[in-house]
């Protein structure tokens, strides 16, 4: 396999070595990021305990609809009132089943190095997915291609603080609907060897997943191993259909987890209330997880959720506000109180294009999730216009910001405390520190030198081109793109991978629109 990782700095070679060095893109991806700042816990615990009794009269009194016989049968097996589509599971019912789900896990990943532990204060960060359209390198909003999926699975290879490939950072629209997620997973598997999500748009579209990933890592290998993450949104409030049901049933059978995530527009799905609220996301999530462990005992399962209040003025989705992060505050508690890892969503924007908005907006959910703890947090790059494109520069500026937040809650560093201490007797008052061993040996690890942020000042700005964060943030990436090395597949592995995808889309009608049945 290639080895894409930056060269080790050398200490000759003149000022154009040193100059070429500092130029080539950093892609060596950081470990899974073990949070060490305190937590931000906005209840007591005896409002934790409120949340919880309130969510378990939701579910034992106003319970839940399953749309799916076969989980409807399985709920009733299981020992729950079960009234046509209604479900009604007792607390005790619900608290024995959570109790199976693993408090964490590690994802295998293609490069074994790229392993990434899940759960307690193991996090890791995953791009956006999802959008409809693009902006692309040029900066031009169009709908996307599988060609603009592989260039988004590249970067996220190379950027250090991505910790997964995803699935379909954008919707290809050159492929057929139906057939689409074959290739999704495949341009995920093949572009990055980084962990990777899994589409769940049909059951059937699930087990083809299951079916490739068997072949990527082997049928044995994922009876004990995560390797792939599934998605299954509720339809809030308190509804769970057939087609995320039966993808739920398709991954945890292969002992693969999924987000069990109700879809949150608060004041529009929910009630007009931050606690009612996470009451009735809690009940939703917690009816998932459960059935997760009725599927299989044991599997591993995160907590989900996509968070967004409604704008009263317009009916829009908004991003950012403080509401969204008193809630991953409070779902964090909550998760924590059960003891199962959970995800959120991350760096998410209303703005349509990368603007004083859009970083306002990302910043402010980023410092949210990181100090809630949150685990799978997902939506970490590109996400803007309320999901409806993936920006290429916002993507990379993004990246960037994550790469910072791991920083800052790594916490701080203190093994060269001493010999720092020992600079202050040698420099004494009125010198400075840039000339000393010390500063020279440290101070290009000591800060974090944010590349797509300009700090010179405005005659070097100019001098440079007056360059916005856009302009710079999309040459970032052309230059990323450049220097990009593929992870190449076993030659054995990627046939068969190929050779199954030829056979599904034999199989599988190029319908224009998507055919549940597969």
């Amino acid at each position: 396999m290639p080895d894409t990782k930056t060269a080790p700095r050398a200490r000759s070679g003149g000022r154009s070595a040193r100059r070429t060095l500092r130029s080539a893109p950093n892609v060596q991806m950081l470990p899974g990021l073990t949070g060490q700042l305190p937590l931000c816990e906005v209840m007591n615990g005896a409002q934790v305990e409120r949340i919880d009794l309130a969510s378990m009269d939701v579910l034992e009194n106003v319970g839940v609809q399953f749309r799916d016989p076969i989980a409807l049968e399985d709920w009733r097996r299981a020992g729950a009132k079960v009234v046509g589509e209604m479900v009604y599971p007792d607390r005790g019912l619900i608290r024995d089943l959570i109790a199976t789900i693993p408090s964490d896990f590690t994802y295998s990943a293609r490069d074994p190095g790229k392993n990434v532990r899940l759960g307690g204060r193991h996090s890791i960060f995953v791009p956006m997915t999802g959008a409809p359209y693009l902006r692309d390198l040029d900066d031009v909003r169009r709908n996307p291609t599988l060609a603009d999926l592989a260039m988004f699975h590249k970067l996220s290879h190379m950027m250090p603080a991505l910790h997964s490939s995803a699935h379909h950072i954008v919707e290809p629209y050159d492929h057929p609907i139906s057939q689409r997620h074959l290739r999704i997973t495949y341009s995920s598997m093949k572009y990055s060897d980084k962990t990777f999500m899994g589409m769940t748009t049909s059951p059937k579209n699930a087990e083809d997943v299951m079916e490739m990933c068997a072949i990527l890592f082997g049928a044995e290998f994922m009876e004990q191993n995560p390797v792939t993450t599934g998605n299954c949104n509720g339809n809030s409030p308190l509804v769970w259909d057939e087609t995320m049901l039966g993808a739920m049933r398709a991954f945890c059978r292969r002992n693969q987890p999924v987000l069990c995530s109700p879809f949150v527009l608060g004041g529009a799905n929910t009630p007009a209330s931050v606690p009612a609220t996470v009451a009735q996301l809690n009940a939703e999530a917690l009816s998932a997880l459960a059935y997760t462990q009725i599927i299989r005992r044991g599997c591993p399962a995160i907590y989900g959720h996509y968070l967004s209040t409604v704008s009263m003025k317009s009916g829009a989705p908004m991003a950012g506000t403080p509401e969204i992060s008193l809630m991953n505050f409070m779902i964090g508690q909550m998760a924590r109180f059960y003891g199962v890892p959970w995800r959120t969503s991350n760096t998410l924007g209303g703005a349509k294009i990368l603007d004083a908005q859009a970083g306002y907006e990302s910043a402010t959910t980023l410092s949210a999730v990181i100090h809630a703890g949150a685990n799978y947090i997902w939506h970490s790059a590109g996400w803007n216009e309320a999901g409806m494109h993936c920006s290429v520069a916002k993507f990379v500026v993004d990246a960037e910001q994550c790469a910072m937040a791991y920083r800052m809650a790594e916490g701080p560093q203190w093994g060269d405390f001493e010999q720092a201490l020992a600079a202050i007797p040698d420099v004494g008052p009125g010198g400075h520190y840039l000339g000393h061993p010390h500063t020279q040996e440290n101070f290009q690890t000591a800060f974090f030198m944010p590349e797509l942020f300009d700090n010179n000042a405005i005659e070097q700005w100019v001098a440079d081109g007056s360059k916005d964060t856009t302009e710079r943030a999309l040459l970032h990436a052309r230059r990323m793109l450049d220097a990009y090395v593929e992870p190449r597949l076993d030659a054995g592995v990627d046939e068969a991978l190929r050779d199954y995808i030829a056979r599904r889309e034999r199989e599988i009608p190029p319908a224009d629109a998507l055919n549940q049945e597969y």
